[in-house]
């Protein structure tokens, strides 16, 4: 498909100038904005890439993300919108478009091509521009996710400015790397390793590439390079950089420390903000010692290594069973015949000996009390163990639901989610307006304790649903947006601006697509906001009524004023003129004819009378030649006439004719006769008669009244001019067979 660049967008208001830059996704332009008299930059999406719903939630992306953002070293976006285009075949596209800054100057990509490595105070200065960016996009809670050099302008005063929030240049590069859902991560050359792996970036990710950008102006190339983005990227994940110092002789080491611990491996272990970032670069460039200066990027990969493989391992230990103990026996031989004689002593001796085992005894059921208390405790001790484990036996099989996001595909949600221990489902959001397979939302809740072997439930968008655009007109423009929201469309965050006259000022006149047409959900609609100005309508040579009716939003006085040309009542011209725009309800002055003035044209000839009337109606009571002299005229002069309604009478007589000349010696009388015809006048002939006789004089001359006789004098031709006339004279003395007519 091919679309031809219209010369302007938004009706008129940018004039399209040279191309400036290419990308995968949209080609930039400078542009006049011819509203406000300033030079911009018009960055307008590539016309085969408009029914990609991605692409055009990315470009949009950028437009939502930059408008919230107002810092000098970030690229301002001043306006957006779409135009209707059409192709070779007469389809019409909607191709949206970027109205961004113009900055003059070069990338820091083509700086270092063309220059090499910069010196440590330039790249200081550029390093701290870019974190000022950083500083203030975290702040407003933006990632950027893409900083590299081909995303830096400097400008011609040395100004550092960010640009492509939103990634909306993702595929200038061929480094360019995605995730399975296709989302842009970033470039291979400046990734971080937790975009690398396909986890979650937060605001270090950026000072990684920072990091990443500062390597590569202190040594003129880039830390880590390959054959390819994935073997690039492994070298992010699992490789420490060259130190700086090693490749430029001479650099101060301490520059390895500060670029060391903004990639380290470890998020944790790297700058926490960029405003730390920034404080480090600043205290070493003053004498100063920077935070970085303790730092050990080897430990910190061996940390990271250590971490993960900690994480894949688990201890096992056994115990070794005990022996039992076996008990000793021992015999005694029988009593003999010779032992009776001592029974006495015996006797005695058992005596002592009953004694001696009742006090054992007693010792022994005391030890045995002791040893049963204690017993009794400890099974008390066991018993509640047992009733406390039980009782939270469910807490022990509890775990975090992990977090599901947009950039995720469906195969990378489930890994998630079964690798935490849970149930996966999938279900479909019929409801959203996001791009189909997009994920929408989780159920339970991302971060919430459940237990482990449970159901976790993914919805992924069915694609968006088409619906009518609602009426927004004459709503304020946080009435529209709500409403258009409502309805499941987005709403552009940068509205145009137009002259309405049927519209009050700061509300909305109309949408772009219009209200009534059905579009998908999720598309983007612009807003147009009335200014309060609108422009004076063409009322000339309508009736006063009728302009009345069209002018019922402004202030009307009328003035009557003669015209020739203007019929009565009708609207002759408008104070202000046509097409001057003027604030709703002002004064507008109409100036209406009140009919033609008579002009006296008495004396004059009917021709010229019939001039000086204009088109009026003439009824003429006399001669009717053009030269009948006007003798009277109804109505008076002065008298006011409607042109198109009255009837002027014009009173006539036989007006003066100009006597014909005479060429001596050339004109013959026949000649001369159907003159004097023509002109109505009759001729008495002194000399020959005959048509080929010469006229010598005629008189009077000038002009006479109608009918009158010329006196002709004639010779004939061989006679010439010289001839006496009287020798030709006709020989009839009647003066009557001389003349003619």
């Amino acid at each position: 498909m091919s679309i031809a660049l219209p010369a302007s967008l938004a009706n008129g208001r940018y004039e399209i100038g040279q191309l400036i830059g290419r990308g995968g996704m949209a080609e930039v332009h400078t542009a006049l904005d011819t509203r406000l008299g300033r030079t911009v930059a018009v960055k307008i999406m590539r016309s085969d890439l408009t029914n990609d719903e991605i692409f055009l939630s990315r470009f949009r992306r950028e437009a939502h993300s930059v408008a919230q953002l107002n810092n000098p070293n970030i690229v301002s976006i001043y306006d957006s919108g779409e135009e209707v285009l059409t192709d070779e075949a007469g389809n019409q596209e909607r191709v949206p478009y970027l109205v961004m800054e113009y900055v003059k100057g070069q990338t820091l990509r083509a700086i270092i091509k063309a220059n090499g490595a910069l010196s440590q105070r330039d790249a200081e200065q550029v390093m701290i521009g870019v974190l000022n960016a950083l500083e203030y996009s975290h702040h407003m809670g933006i990632i950027h996710r893409d900083i590299k050099p081909g995303n830096i302008m400097i400008s011609e005063q040395g100004i550092v400015k960010v640009m492509d929030f939103g990634i909306a240049r993702a595929l200038d590069d061929s480094a360019a790397t995605m995730t399975q859902s296709q989302g842009v991560v970033g470039t291979a050359q400046y990734l971080s390793p937790e975009q690398a792996r396909g986890e979650n970036v937060d605001m270090r990710s950026d000072l990684y590439s920072a990091g990443c950008v500062l390597y590569e102006m202190l040594t003129g190339r880039a830390p880590f390079n390959g054959d390819s983005a994935v073997a690039i990227a492994y070298q992010h994940v699992s490789e420490v950089a060259t130190p700086p110092s090693a490749i430029v002789p001479g650099l101060p080491k301490m520059w390895d420390s500060i670029c060391a611990k903004a990639m380290a491996k470890d998020r944790q272990n790297r700058y926490a903000t960029a405003t730390e970032f920034k404080n480090d670069i600043m205290a070493f460039m003053n004498g100063g010692t920077p935070v970085a200066a303790a730092f050990n990027p080897l430990t910190d990969l061996a940390n990271m290594r250590a971490r993960k493989a900690a994480e894949q391992e688990a201890a096992t230990s056994t115990l070794s069973p005990i022996d039992e103990a076996t008990a000793a026996t021992q015999a005694f031989a029988p009593l003999s015949e010779s032992g009776q004689q001592l029974a006495g002593v015996a006797a005695q001796t058992a005596t002592q000996a009953r004694t001696r085992k009742a006090e054992q005894d007693a010792k022994k059921r005391k030890k045995k009390i002791v040893i049963s208390s204690i017993a009794s405790a400890l099974v008390l001790i066991l018993v509640a163990l047992g009733a406390w484990s039980y009782l939270n036996r469910d807490k022990r099989d509890m775990a975090a639901v992990p977090e599901i996001n947009a950039q995720m595909s469906k195969l990378l949600a489930k890994e998630k989610i079964t690798a935490a221990g849970f149930q996966y489902a999938e279900e479909s959001d019929p409801d959203s307006a996001e791009p189909e397979g997009t994920f929408t939302k989780q159920s339970p809740k991302a971060g919430s304790k459940v237990k482990k072997g449970s159901t976790v439930t993914v919805w992924f968008s069915s694609g968006p649903q088409s619906t009518k655009i609602p009426d927004v007109k004459n709503l304020t423009q946080e009435d529209a947006r709500n409403k258009l929201e409502k309805a499941g469309f987005k709403v552009s965050p940068s509205a145009s601006i137009e002259d309405a006259g049927d519209v009050d000022k700061n509300r909305v006149t109309r949408t772009d697509p219009a209200s009534g047409q059905s579009a998908p959900k999720g598309s983007s609609i612009l807003l147009y906001i009335s200014s309060g100005m609108t422009k004076v309508p063409d009322v000339a040579n309508k009736k006063q009524d009728d302009a009345r009716n069209m002018l019922q939003r402004f202030t009307v006085t009328i003035q009557k004023q003669h015209s020739d040309t203007v019929a009565k009542d009708m609207v002759i011209s408008s104070d202000p003129a046509a097409g001057t725009s003027i604030a709703q309800g002002s004064m507008i002055t109409l100036t209406v004819s009140d009919g033609m003035s008579l002009k006296d044209v008495t004396g004059k000839t009917l021709s010229d009378a019939k001039s000086l009337l204009g088109g009026v109606k003439i009824t003429v009571n006399g001669p009717s030649d053009d030269n009948s002299v006007v003798t009277g005229q109804d109505p008076k002069p002065g008298s006011t006439i409607d042109k198109d309604k009255d009837t002027v009478t014009l009173t006539t007589k036989e007006g003066a004719v100009a006597v014909p000349t005479v060429e001596v010696g050339k004109t013959t009388l026949g000649e001369y006769q159907q003159k004097l015809s023509a002109a109505g006048l009759s001729m008495n002939v002194t000399g020959p008669t005959d048509s080929s006789a010469l006229v010598q004089s005629a008189s009077p001359q000038g002009n006479v009244t109608k009918g009158s006789i010329i006196k002709v004098i004639t010779v004939n031709p061989s006679s010439g001019s010289g001839s006496n006339p009287s020798q030709n004279q006709s020989p009839n003395p009647n003066p009557s067979s001389g003349s003619s007519n």
